[in-house]
């Protein structure tokens, strides 16, 4: 299984004529499109010296630490899914993200144009982490309410007309084999492979679209709760997210949960629990009641 530790962040590298500067954002949260890649890459080095494994629940990046974590919505459908950042990309200048083909799979966008999607970082449980790590998956998140995915739509930028969802790819200069033909209808690059600067891949592109930043419709991620002081942290279970407040509380008195409003959203909640572990008490009475993918999260995260 491959390990967290270190994680790299990495000096600026170009590509073409485009200097890309990696950095730590813990709040990084945008909209744009992404794309996927899969077979032609697979048993390839990724940029933090990976192996890549096209069933693995993996994106690149071009600017996020090596690795992070983020929560990729698919806006046309408001589904979520937990994304594990390991390499770096796309260098297309219409997309922000190019997700592993078990990914798109798992998001449901393995369509043929670009997707519209939401990617925001996050820092997820231990337990979800190891997931990831193993090639396996965790339980999609709960579906954005309409109302939000309304007004993420409404800040993408427009959608690039005829482009493929299949990533464009360049051969790592350390692979053993050259990779497979991309399937689609774009043509190959046939350029030689490019090198690799500071442990970066570096392709070649056009200019990037830069992400569109996010206003504040959407709570603070979870991963700013990572300042507070460890003793003032405490964890719930999240079932449920309704823009009913009847509807909240009803289904919090049958299960015997508490019903939130945070944001214009009410959630239903086990807990509070003073740690991730006590957290599963919540984890085993949500499931008790039919919900077997309750989530845990920090208890000022949204």
């Amino acid at each position: 299984m491959v390990s967290d530790e270190p994680v790299m962040i990495g000096a600026p590298y170009s590509v073409g004529k485009v200097t890309y500067t990696p950095e730590d954002a813990p709040n990084y949260d945008a909209v744009g499109y992404a794309g996927w890649y899969g077979e032609e890459l697979q048993g390839n080095k990724t940029a933090n010296g990976e192996t890549f494994v096209p069933e693995a629940i993996t994106a690149a990046h071009q600017t996020l630490p090596l690795p992070s974590y983020v929560e990729v919505t698919a806006l046309d459908t408001g589904r979520t899914i937990l994304v594990r950042v390991n390499d770096r990309g796309p260098f297309a200048n219409d997309r922000i993200i190019d997700l592993s083909r078990g990914a798109a799979e798992q998001l449901g966008v393995i369509g043929d144009g670009a997707a519209a999607v939401r990617v925001r970082r996050v820092s997820p449980p231990d337990q979800e982490r190891v997931a990831l790590r193993s090639h396996g998956r965790v339980a999609e998140r709960l579906e954005t309410p309409p109302a939000l995915l309304t007004a993420l739509r409404a800040k993408l930028p427009a959608r690039p007309a005829a482009t493929p969802a299949k990533a464009k790819v360049v051969a790592r200069p350390n692979a053993k084999t050259p990779p497979k033909p991309v399937r689609g209808p774009e043509k190959r690059d046939t350029t030689p492979p490019p090198a690799r600067q500071d442990g970066f891949v570096v392709e070649k592109a056009g200019a990037p679209l830069a992400p569109t930043p996010v206003a504040p419709v959407a709570p603070a991620p979870a991963f700013a709760a990572a300042a507070a002081p460890a003793a003032a942290r405490t964890y719930v279970v999240q079932v449920a997210a309704f823009s009913s407040r009847t509807r909240a509380e009803t289904l919090a008195k049958r299960i015997g949960a508490r019903a939130v409003e945070g944001d214009g959203v009410w959630r239903v909640r086990f807990g509070p629990y003073p740690t991730q572990d006590a957290a599963q008490a919540g984890v085993r009475a949500a499931a008790a009641k039919g919900f077997e993918n309750g989530r845990i999260m920090a208890n000022d995260a949204r």
